[in-house]
């Protein structure tokens, strides 16, 4: 009897472990406030569902780490890949070497770049970047009544999203409503603060002169904002718009340092992608490409959102 009492005990246990998931996620970066949320999601996620075990690793925005971290999960046998792309240039080769596997992969947050070619089992969880540089800079146009002088900082060239934020910003700027506003300089920051600050640092130098900045980003949006302040220039004069609404911005926001900015729910993408890679390791359908929608938030509607990233 104790026999068959120890026999059904452990056939039970290996029933759980055959169910369990182990999800292999590599990051661009750690050190990146919206992608720190998006991680933290995850793992909340995570933890709230039975048998399903996160490895999360750092790509430290290397390239070449991250395409390691990928074989190293093919290697190791994981269930799905999670991937937010250091380089979204760089994608077409880790859906061949996660498809060649047989194992499922879902991008999230960074759009790769043959996500319309992308293999069975692979999906993009993310928010549909032309939105973000649309609601932004329709905001910053309606804030300069159609007129005025603006700068754009983009994040890293290599970005999908950069890119994609960066195109909606001249869309909108090319419309009758808004055509009144020229933009005077465009550089990348990178998605940077501190990049942000010296880029805005020495077109202020150079006497470039301005009445917005349009940043793909709160933290470039930030970094403006410090270098406008340490060169005296009163906030109430300039327009500042990013992209993100990260705790960090909507401080600045109630402080009345930024005007404009997008929430793009980091955790809800999280949450999306892990979903997405579950689904796909049991073999059930997910759509292709599953999008999270943006939101413009302005200092009417900050409350809606100061605890949301």
């Amino acid at each position: 009897m104790k026999k068959f009492i120890l026999g059904s005990a452990l056939a039970v246990m290996m029933s759980t472990a055959a169910h369990a998931e182990t999800i292999g996620v590599t990051m661009a970066q750690f050190d990146d406030n919206f992608l720190t949320v998006l991680r933290n999601g995850m793992s909340d996620y995570a933890k709230t569902m039975d048998g399903v075990q996160l490895q999360i690793e750092d790509a430290q925005n290397d390239v070449a780490k991250q395409q390691s971290q990928i074989q190293n999960f093919i290697a190791s046998g994981v269930d799905a890949i999670i991937v937010t792309a250091v380089d979204t240039d760089a994608t077409a080769a880790m859906s061949k070497a996660a498809a060649d596997a047989g194992i499922p992969l879902v991008y999230v947050n960074r759009e790769p770049v043959n996500v319309d070619q992308l293999p069975e089992k692979q999906a993009f969880v993310a928010s549909e970047e032309t939105v973000a540089g649309t609601l932004e800079t329709q905001e910053v146009c309606r804030l300069l009544n159609g007129k005025g002088k603006a700068v754009v900082m983009m994040g890293e060239l290599s970005n999908q999203g950069a890119r994609m934020r960066t195109k909606a910003v001249h869309d909108v700027l090319a419309t009758d409503a808004c055509k009144g506003i020229e933009i005077v300089e465009e550089q990348t920051a990178n998605w940077q603060r501190t990049q942000g600050q010296d880029l805005v640092t020495n077109w202020l130098a150079a006497g470039v002169e301005f009445d917005a900045v349009i940043a793909n980003n709160d933290e470039m949006a930030i970094g403006a904002v410090q270098a406008l302040k340490a060169a005296g220039r009163s906030m109430d004069s300039v327009v500042i718009a990013g992209v993100d609404a990260t705790q960090d911005a909507l401080a600045a926001m109630a402080a009345g340092d930024l005007d404009v900015t997008v929430f793009q729910d980091a955790a809800g993408q999280g949450k999306g992608a892990l979903d997405a890679a579950i689904k796909l390791a049991k073999g059930e359908k997910v759509e292709a490409k599953v999008y999270i929608p943006f939101q413009l938030v302005t200092p009417a509607n900050i409350a809606e959102y100061q605890q949301k990233n």
